[in-house]
């Protein structure tokens, strides 16, 4: 299925495409390991950390008791998620010298480079060697994906087991009407995680059963509708046992989901529903309820939040491919990789415009089509070298110094932003800085983590001290464990801040900005992430510019 030959593009000392794209890539996986093994510690606690590291506690101590004890299988509303990463993250705190939420950050990290390393190999093995570099370079260079790798322990590792799952479906589909063992390993691991995440990895079967019309299709053409049905009959027998063990997979880090043969439904009718008490966030200048945002929520945040690069290459690509799918002399086995990687980028989006569930949190519910983006427009970028080469060669320096300017502005953002690349806004929204006033952009409250340290640092060089017989007091508006793990044993944390010495607030539009002087400020980019006030002897009534929901 590679398209792009190692002439593609002109190298030089006379090193093959092939072999300079691998080395690069291998390059940008090796760099990307090693900034996060120096960076993952500053990356904050967002809202679930805390509630996430309980249910890991609780399925450990589950297994450990034999089943004997069972309060994972009713804990809160996360017995209907997987909790794998959980779970990986609570048993690696037992044997490296890291605190728990280190931990996880570690292994947030290391997730992510998995993403990276699997897109890099699913872009090359659909499109060649230039089409798997510039893949893996786009989703490196995405500061949505990169910045929730560290600190989203749902949505991020969905993420990457749906791309582990992809890369199963193409192989299926180059391998078709026999799929090799390894195959069907990883079509059943990439289904097991992927379930066993979210039940939402279920949309992956609408991917495969949409996208191998075209080969089916082109089956009943060319071998007979007896023929065509035998194999795909074969083709279904022998996934049995990748689907067994992926089943088995998806018990192991969802054992809720095999209690009862009817759980993975009943998670999907709660989870297609709103289930929690709804409240308000900004979109878009206006302060809307979750469950009332417009459709065009996500095509928006979509648009204004991905890099340009991307959204141009990925758009390209989706155009491309439904031009494609009437043309005759394109391989069915193509229409249907592409097809599918297609249904893996858009199709989720396009489901959500039309049945519009309560969104929020901007688009980090759906972190799991951007890994299939970066390879469409990995694709695109190879694509339009090969045809460069074939009439426009002298064209192709300039498409490549473009590529790159369009991958050097998200990575200055990344590097102005860090470690709040999860917030990026790209230049046709005008940065952070023009989107702080219409949109969220801290809404997990990573920056407390920053402000408790020079909160800390504060009173250590003032050489300040608590009152006699009690702690710090810090009203905080925004998430309360992770301030409280942020800061210490030396504090107690609350609402109240009429009781309070400081008040720290995050800079959205839900904490106010207060008359006191400011101790700690956090910014990016002009833009206020965090305040920490200096409260004492003030008479303050509250945090909250609304009511809280």
């Amino acid at each position: 299925m590679t398209s792009i030959t190692t002439s593609a593009l002109d190298t030089p000392l006379g090193r093959s495409v092939e072999r300079t794209c691998d080395d690069l890539a291998m390059l940008v996986l090796a760099a990307v390991a090693v900034i996060a093994g120096l960076t993952f510690r500053d990356y904050g606690l967002g809202w679930d950390d805390y509630t996430h590291a309980e249910y890991a506690d609780l399925l450990l101590r589950m297994y450990g008791s034999g089943f004997r004890d069972t309060s994972a299988l009713s804990f809160a509303n996360l017995y209907m998620y997987g909790g794998g990463f959980d779970m990986v993250a609570a048993l690696l705190h037992k044997i490296l010298p890291l605190e728990l939420f280190e931990t996880r950050r570690l292994v947030g990290a290391i997730v992510g480079v998995i993403g990276l390393a699997v897109t890099w190999r699913l872009g090359r093995r659909v499109a060649g060697p230039l089409a798997g570099l510039a893949a893996l370079l786009l989703l490196a260079l995405c500061p949505i994906f990169y910045g929730h790798m560290f600190m989203n322990p749902k949505d991020a590792p969905f993420a990457v087991a749906m791309i582990i799952l992809m890369l199963g479906l193409v192989r299926l589909a180059e391998e078709y009407p026999k799929p090799s063992p390894r195959t069907i390993l990883i079509v059943g691991l990439g289904a097991g995680l992927s379930i066993g995440c979210r039940i939402l990895g279920g949309l992956a079967l609408v991917y495969a059963m949409v996208g191998f019309m075209p080969l089916f299709l082109e089956e009943l053409r060319t071998e007979g509708a007896r023929e065509a049905v035998r194999r795909f009959a074969h083709v279904v027998y022998v996934l049995l046992p990748g689907l067994a063990f992926g089943y088995l997979v998806m018990g192991l880090i969802w054992p809720w989901s095999i209690m009862e043969p009817g759980n993975p439904f009943e998670a999907l009718t709660y989870f297609s529903h709103f289930f929690e008490k709804p409240w308000k966030e900004m979109f878009d200048g206006a302060i809307v309820s979750v469950p009332d945002m417009p459709w065009s929520y996500l095509p928006t945040l979509f648009a204004l939040q991905l890099p340009e690069v991307m959204l141009v290459l990925t758009a390209g690509a989706v155009f491309s491919t439904f031009a494609m799918l009437p043309r005759r002399e394109v391989p069915a086995r193509r229409k249907t990789i592409l097809l599918m990687l297609t249904l893996a980028a858009t199709l989720p989006l396009a489901i959500a415009m039309v049945k519009r569930p309560a969104l929020y949190n901007g688009i980090r519910h759906f972190v799991f089509v951007i890994p299939p983006m970066a390879v469409l427009g990995g694709i695109a970028f190879a694509r339009t070298m090969e045809r460069l080469r074939a009439s426009h060669r002298a064209w192709q320096p300039a498409v490549l110094a473009v590529f790159c300017f369009g991958l050097a502005l998200p990575l200055a953002e990344m590097i102005r932003l860090h470690p709040y690349q999860y917030t990026h806004f790209n230049h046709i929204a005008g940065t952070v800085r023009a989107a702080d006033d219409r949109f969220m952009l801290d809404y997990w409250g990573l920056a407390l983590k920053q402000a408790s340290d020079e909160l800390r640092e504060q009173l250590v060089e003032r050489q300040e001290v608590p009152p006699r017989n009690r702690k710090w007091k810090v009203a905080v508006c925004g998430p309360q464990r992770p301030a409280q793990v942020a800061l210490g044993p030396d504090f107690t944390i609350g609402w109240d801040s009429n009781a309070a010495d400081f008040a720290m607030t995050l800079g959205e539009f839900y904490c106010k900005g207060l008359t006191a002087p400011v101790l700690v400020e956090i910014k990016r980019d002009d833009v206020v992430f965090a305040r920490v006030y200096d409260i004492r002897g003030r008479s303050i009534s509250g945090l909250l510019s609304i009511p809280a929901p």
